[in-house]
């Protein structure tokens, strides 16, 4: 017996299928009819009335058979039997009302044959039906093609009135406009969509843009945009999503409610001014940032774009509006890192009431709220107090900005306010006031290099060459500098700008004793070589110094560097012997391997290095330089002589070929 009709897997199947799909499907698999060879046969051959019995026996087995009604009645039309297929249409209606096709093979009949009262008959038969939307087109339509345009116009007034939903109208409308070409009475039925029909079916995006569409194209621009601004404010169009949301809406309306927005933009693009073009972007722009900041009111970016977005749009109102929104959200901590982006909001709002408002004493009641609210006791912000005082000097209120710098010095104390500060009382001339406020400074911070740079520069320039002697003077003398090189340069070429060679090679002798990094050697020894210095024997000396030092402290790296910049020294000051004397000095550069450790100890492997042989070296790193001089040198002769026996070897083959050939 065979196994292949046998269920294997009697789990319920993932997909379940209904009895009438089964039947649907079995009938449309069923093997096709072989009625029509035999009523074609029989009507090829004249024998009508033997097709006419093939099918009225066939309509016995299967009456319900729209196709085969329709097969029938095509075969009467065919051979022009009018009355016969009118009979059989008759028939096919009755039995089955609700096929729709045998309905319109019937009135195309009957329109054909030229039978209008007749089709129009059958028509109204079809109505009581109450069928889809295209049969009542094709009514309406019957209509206009005979002339009857009142009674196309009835035929779709019953249609709307059978089916009051959007579609009915829009289609209503579509038809007056391109078909019965009537203008008004299309405009007439859109206005009717609006005001007739339910909330939820004239609220639908569609019919606004429809309407506006037809507007549009009717060259009533105006008219279309009310259309549009009213489908604005009433559908919240470029807003929110949130009020969408609320209303439940389904995806493809959403859908509608955007496309009627971009159709609103295109028209104003196309047909408004750059004012009704702007309203439209703008309107779009604030709903996104206002979506954002309800999302997140702690998004300052958010705000910082929503702000300058009426900045450049808006008016006056709307903008503070927005500032006094914004930093009315503090941040959630009192932490420095949350703040940072704060502060802008205040500084913008501010410089939005100092630049486009022209009102200066806003702007610092602006500044002065800022500070009010920032902890400065766990933090301070230096830029904000610079600001406000620099405003206070705008507005020509040289205590108040005095004042507030003061206070910041002693709430914030940041190296940036003294710097503001003291630019400030330079620059109105106050020397007094500016070495008050560097006592303060460095008291304050004595490690600054950078300050007691600049204090020193100023007592020079106002020419108090013995307080920026002393300045220096003093501050070499701290125990802790951050730069301290940056003061030692500065004072060496303080003493060497006034002519003080002395004092300047005391200097450097000073610094060497604290420092012997080539650097300082090397601009030693340049210095000896100018008109300030001790002259050219000076310098080689400096250089001579500067090298033994280098040398016992196995400092190889700073000892080329040295030669380097001794050798552009005698090749701009000296001669021919004393640059050959340098270059004899100058190491040879061999690479060797060492092994790399971590931290623990643990090998990592060889690694390649560069290392220096200087020729005033002795001892065992020469020996084994020279030793590897004279295997390198021997490896390259044993190369050579191999190279040569090979050329001898080549030479005698070919004298042995040539004396073969010579016997032959």
């Amino acid at each position: 017996m065979s196994r292949a009709g046998q269920v294997k897997n009697r789990a319920p199947a993932p997909i379940q299928i209904s009895a009438e799909q089964l039947l649907r499907e079995s009938a449309e698999r069923q093997e096709q009819s072989v009625l029509d060879p035999y009523a074609r046969f029989e009507e090829d051959n004249k024998e009508f009335e033997r097709a006419r019995s093939i099918f009225e026996r066939s309509l016995e087995v299967d009456h319900r058979s729209g196709e085969l009604w329709l097969r029938y009645a095509e075969f009467e039309m065919r051979n022009e039997f009018v009355n016969h297929a009118r009979n059989v249409l008759d028939r096919a209606v009755q039995i089955l009302p609700r096929i729709d096709f045998l309905w319109y093979k019937y009135v195309y009949m009957e329109e054909t044959v030229g039978d209008l009262p007749k089709c129009r008959t059958v028509f109204e038969r079809w109505m009581k039906w109450l069928p889809d939307d295209n049969a009542w087109l094709a009514y309406g339509r019957f209509e206009t093609r005979a002339g009857n345009n009142v009674g196309a116009q009835e035929v779709m007034r019953r249609y709307v009135n059978t089916y009051p939903c959007a579609r009915a109208f829009l289609r209503y409308a579509k038809w007056a406009e391109w078909e019965a070409k009537d203008v008004s009475l299309a405009r007439t039925v859109f206005e009717a969509a609006l005001t007739d029909l339910e909330v939820e079916e004239s609220r639908q995006a569609r019919v606004f843009k429809q309407f506006a569409s037809f507007e549009e194209r009717q060259g009533e621009y105006e008219r279309a945009r009310v259309i549009y601004k009213h489908a604005v404010s009433l559908l919240h169009l470029g807003e929110d999503e949130i009020k969408q949301q609320e209303e439940d809406l389904p995806d493809y309306e959403i859908t509608k409610r955007q496309d009627l927005y971009k159709s609103y933009v295109a028209f104003e693009k196309k047909h408004g001014d750059r004012q009704g073009i702007e309203d439209v972007i703008l309107t779009k722009q604030r709903a996104e940032y206002k979506k954002k900041i309800a999302a997140d009111p702690l998004d300052y970016d958010a705000w910082f774009e929503y702000a300058k977005l009426e900045e450049d749009h808006g008016d006056a109102a709307a903008v503070r509006d927005v500032y006094e929104r914004a930093v009315a959200n503090l941040p959630p901590a009192q932490e420095k890192q949350h703040w940072k982006r704060y502060i802008y909001l205040w500084i913008y709002y501010a410089l939005f009431e100092e630049m486009q408002m022209k009102d200066l004493d806003r702007a610092s009641q602006v500044y002065q709220t800022c500070l009010s609210l920032i902890p400065h006791s766990k933090f301070s912000f230096a830029k904000i107090w610079i600001y406000a005082a620099k405003l206070h000097v705008r507005r020509r209120d040289l205590v108040a900005a005095r004042k507030l710098l003061g206070k910041a010095i002693g709430l914030c104390g940041k190296e940036k306010i003294f710097v503001e500060y003291i630019a400030l009382e330079l620059a109105l001339g106050e020397v007094d006031r500016c070495r008050a406020l560097y006592t303060n400074y460095l008291k304050a911070m004595p490690h600054n290099c950078q300050a007691w740079s600049k204090y020193a520069e100023l007592e020079r320039s106002v020419g108090e060459t013995e307080r920026c002697r002393a300045l220096y003077e003093l501050a070499v003398s701290q125990q802790a500098l951050d730069m301290p090189e940056m003061l030692w340069k500065g004072f060496i070429d303080f003493e060497i700008e006034e002519g003080e060679g002395d004092k300047a090679r005391k200097l450097y002798e000073r610094l060497l004793e604290r420092t012997g990094h080539v650097k300082v050697w090397i601009s030693f020894a340049q210095f000896e070589g100018t008109e300030i210095g001790a002259g050219l024997e000076a310098a080689r000396s400096t250089f001579e110094r500067a090298y033994d030092q280098l040398k016992v402290q196995g400092l190889k790296e700073e000892r080329v560097l040295l030669l380097d910049a001794w050798r552009v020294f005698e090749k701009a000051k000296g001669d021919a012997a004393s640059v050959s004397a340098i270059e004899a000095k100058m190491p040879r550069r061999v690479k060797r391997k060492r092994m790399q450790t971590d931290d623990d100890g643990a090998e990592l492997g060889w690694e390649e290095y560069f290392d220096y042989h200087f020729p005033d070296e002795q001892g065992a790193t020469s020996s084994n330089l020279k030793i590897l001089e004279m295997a390198a040198k021997w490896k390259k002769l044993q190369q050579e002589q191999a190279a040569n026996d090979d050329s001898d070897d080549d030479s005698d083959d070919d004298d042995d070929d040539d004396d073969e050939s010579d016997d032959e």
